[in-house]
């Protein structure tokens, strides 16, 4: 019997009545059988999400829904509100692209655990309760000594380690994973997929996989779904529609990730070799050496992926000369002490000490990019709100164009702020809902008093066709809840960039865009970078990405650098275990 089955799901979104009729989804079918993993891939608000959603019945009231959602041969549609309950976490789990959505700021994670389980099984004692959740908790990397801790206290991707651990605790038989390890790292990401690939085996369970991530999609999944402008272009096995897409959105895709993924292994001259952070052309330019060159990105221009790709050339650098940094870190510390609990101060004593940021010296010279990498929950993002002074460090010191930071005044360090920016890893966190895209990207330059109201909108509207938000007088009077993850993102990308800052510092800054998305932003970033004399501190856990884009790389784990160097070492000759082992886990779409 198929388990879950979608036949002619058209959703469109409430819209003025002059409107043409938009449908964010349109007519698609497709059904899951008992144990079997789906993926289902393409850009940034093209549907996938509000697939997903919609099948679990959590779209607004005044959406417009068309066709037929069943489960176990029963209408979703259908099933009356205290049905639905049971339905959701019993039989089908969403894993949320936003882990924030999912966590109540003022529950602890070991509330929002025994809630889930009591919610379903009110036979459940307490005792029962915890140890299944501190088990469930364990097996995504997540240990009990962070039981009493909230959400605020996690990284993102500690926190979607939590809310994939809320949908595995009902053991479904279907999980619904809308982007489940976008802000995870390759090691973290490899160990979940594979515990929940295990269990689809074991359980019987379903997996509906929603990702951009085409060599996540070809390593866990056995069927494959591409979505483009709300309609399935092309379904079939992986191996087959990875080999022989028929599509021409499909052959776009893959030429985008396989673009930021290859691999440099033939001589100058014979394939196409890259200089220092630079990108060989397509198919290698054999006998010219190829386009060597700072980050050349491809731009991808759908609907003609059989045409060659362009590279855009950037000049090739080479070693730095003696110049003085723009930003030096110098042993800086951030500490964390997690307050026990009454009876914990009894027989422990004192609270237990994170070390978030551990004795950090880093250098990044004008023009370069400098990529870290590490797991999540590593200390990244702590490191760059550090730097940024939004959290005041333990010990150590920041300097920022040879000026000591660590010791300014709040108006001293907003105005520092001017020239360095930071684009963060979640932007529906980042964009007050209250205000227009418009009124978020604008508000730097009246911040700064750098611009009049009218010249600062001309401004925006140039900043969102650059981003790729079109047109930008329709994208101006939107809010962040009218977009999607991506096209949010881009908005962040905007905000940062408005004010034309020296440094920017970004966190995961394209993690939720797909592969031709990614590469038009990175290029447009890259584009920014020589027009503006821009200076990048990329955080990421994409390794593919990292040595795409970096100059140099440095890896971080457990609140260190463990090691650092120029990309092409860090990449052909790792030192350190950590390192190897991180470059072992990151997926490779060339393998599938």
């Amino acid at each position: 019997m198929t388990l879950f089955s979608i036949e002619h799901l058209r959703v469109a979104y409430p819209h003025r009545s002059h409107e043409h009729t938009h449908w964010a989804v349109d007519d698609v079918s497709f059904s899951l059988q008992p144990g079997e993993k789906m993926g289902l891939v393409g850009e940034s608000g093209c549907g996938k999400s509000t697939l997903g959603r919609a099948a679990m019945r959590l779209l607004p009231p005044s959406t417009r829904i068309e066709g037929q959602v069943t489960f176990q041969g029963q209408s979703v549609f259908d099933l009356t509100p205290l049905q639905m309950r049971k339905f959701r976490g019993e039989a089908v789990a969403l894993i949320f692209q936003d882990p924030m959505t999912r966590l109540d700021p003022l529950m602890t994670i070991g509330n929002h655990c025994v809630e889930t389980l009591k919610a379903h099984s009110p036979q459940l004692s307490a005792k029962a309760a915890k140890e299944k959740a501190i088990a469930t908790l364990e097996k995504v990397n997540i240990p009990a000594t962070r039981w009493n801790q909230y959400p605020h206290e996690f990284s993102g991707g500690m926190r979607q380690r939590v809310a994939i651990a809320l949908a595995l605790l009902l053991q479904p038989k279907l999980i619904v994973a809308d982007e489940p390890t976008t802000s995870l790292d390759v090691t973290v990401s490899a160990q979940i997929l594979q515990e929940l690939t295990r269990l689809c085996a074991e359980e019987n369970m379903a997996l509906l996989l929603i990702s951009h991530d085409l060599a996540m999609v070809a390593e866990y999944c056995a069927r494959i779904g591409v979505m483009y402008n709300g309609k399935m272009v092309e379904m079939g096995a992986t191996e087959s529609v990875f080999r022989h897409p028929e599509h021409e959105y499909t052959r776009s895709l893959l030429q985008a990730a396989l673009h930021i993924q290859s691999v440099e292994e033939t001589e100058e001259g014979q394939g196409g070799q890259r200089g220092q952070g630079g990108q060989r052309g397509q198919g290698g330019q054999g006998g010219q050496g190829g386009q060597g060159g700072q980050g050349g990105i491809s731009l991808l221009s759908f609907p003609h992926p059989q045409s060659p790709i362009p590279i855009t050339p950037y000049p090739q650098r080479g070693p730095h000369l003696p110049q003085s940094p723009i930003l030096r870190v110098q042993d800086l510390k951030q500490h964390y002490t997690i307050e026990p609990n009454f009876v914990e101060r009894i027989f422990k004593g004192q609270g237990q000490t994170i070390k978030a940021v551990d004795g950090i010296n880093l250098e990044l010279y004008p023009g370069e990019i400098l990529g870290l990498v590490g797991e999540s929950g590593c200390g990244k993002s702590t490191l760059s709100r550090t730097i940024l002074q939004l959290v005041r460090p333990s010990a150590g010191k920041v300097e920022f164009l040879g000026k000591d930071i660590t010791n300014l005044s709040r108006q001293e360090i907003r105005q520092q702020r001017r020239q360095m920016q930071m684009v963060f890893q979640d932007p529906h966190a980042c964009l007050n809902p209250a205000m227009t895209v418009g009124q978020s990207i604008a508000d730097p330059l009246l911040i700064h008093q750098i611009a009049t109201p009218e010249e600062a909108k001309q401004q925006v509207l140039g900043m969102l066709e650059k981003v790729g938000l079109q047109p930008p007088e329709v994208f101006y009077q939107r809010y962040p809840s009218d977009l999607s993850g991506g096209q949010q993102q881009r908005v962040a990308i905007a905000r940062a960039l408005i004010t034309h800052p020296k440094l920017l510092i970004c966190d995961e800054p394209v993690s939720m865009l797909d592969a031709s998305v990614q590469s038009q932003v990175l290029d447009l970033m890259l584009e920014l970078k020589e027009e503006f004399d821009l200076t990048y501190l990329f955080i990421t856990h994409d390794l593919w990405l990292a040595r795409f884009l970096c100059d140099r790389i440095a890896v971080m784990n457990g609140g260190k650098i463990v090691e650092i160097g120029p990309t092409k070492e860090i990449f052909a000759n790792p030192q350190h275990p950590y390192t190897q082992t991180l470059l072992a886990a990151a997926p490779l779409l060339a393998r599938a």
